[in-house]
């Protein structure tokens, strides 16, 4: 089967993008990663499929895939990159675009190549906990932002060992599901850096948005940072997280940033 993709990242974060609109194309787990794949095949952190919607108040569904065959709820620089593709695809009105996802419905807003994300809502929020990992002991705070993240707040970011370290929390049993793991850093402009191991990536990404907001949350819960909340990630680019809080409630919650085509083209799958 010949299939047409667009290859398309949102600051770095990098993904294999599927219209499938008429519903026809069902991958496995194992052409996922083969595609997915840096070597022998396109090469991305995950693979997204635009589907058909499923209710009358959306006007696609996402489908998510990380590199590893592995279907997860969301993926928020994904979602940027969905909602850019959608546009691009004649999904939506031009500016706006309503979907649904694993983690719930969302909706996504376009402006000058910049897109903003209404975040699916927060939950199972864990604040000032302690892991012992082979590598450390580390404080961390923890939620679900449409999927598991862990956040550790450090100094000299740059200088972790990132695989060592994010896969000793991705793995530790206290997370049986496992997890995603953010190292952060609060510089003294105010800019938040953030380093994300990916689970199902199974290292480095050089941006994760759930990963991002996570951290944002975090920080202003736990270091009272105020909002909107700027992020550098790992590929350079800049991301601003915002949302509302009443006392530790966390509602309307916002990620924008950009997404970009890389390049196009078919493949046998």
């Amino acid at each position: 089967m010949e299939i047409a993709f667009t290859k398309m990242h949102g600051a770095g974060n990098d993904f294999v993008m599927i219209q499938n609109l008429d519903g026809s194309i069902e991958l496995t787990s194992e052409q996922v990663a083969a595609l997915c794949d840096r070597h022998f095949g396109i090469g991305s952190d995950g693979l997204i499929l635009l589907n058909p919607p499923q209710q009358s108040d959306s006007d696609a569904t996402m489908l998510y895939y990380n590199a590893d065959g592995g279907r997860v709820d969301m993926c928020g620089n994904g979602a940027r990159c969905f909602t850019s593709f959608a546009i691009l695809s004649g999904v939506g009105n031009g500016e706006s675009v309503s979907f649904l996802t694993d983690a719930g419905p969302m909706k996504a807003i376009a402006q000058n190549g910049i897109f903003t994300i209404v975040m699916t809502p927060v939950h199972s929020i864990e604040l000032g906990q302690t892991l012992s990992t082979t590598q450390g002991e580390y404080p961390f705070d923890f939620m679900n932002t449409g999927v598991e993240h862990v956040v550790v707040f450090r100094e000299n970011v740059d200088n972790i060992d990132i695989v060592a370290e994010g896969s000793a929390i991705r793995y530790h049993e206290r997370f049986p599901e496992g997890t995603n793991a953010n190292f952060a850093e609060i510089q003294d402009d105010g800019i938040i850096k953030v380093r994300t191991y990916e689970r199902g990536v199974e290292s480095e990404t050089l941006a994760c948005g759930t990963g991002v907001t996570a951290v944002a949350i975090a920080a202003n819960l736990t270091k009272e940072i105020p909002t909107p909340l700027t992020i550098r990630v790992r590929g350079g680019d800049i991301l601003k997280v915002d949302f509302q809080r009443d006392g530790d409630t966390i509602s309307n919650i916002t990620l924008t940033g950009p997404a970009k085509v890389v390049f196009t083209g078919t493949v046998n799958v």
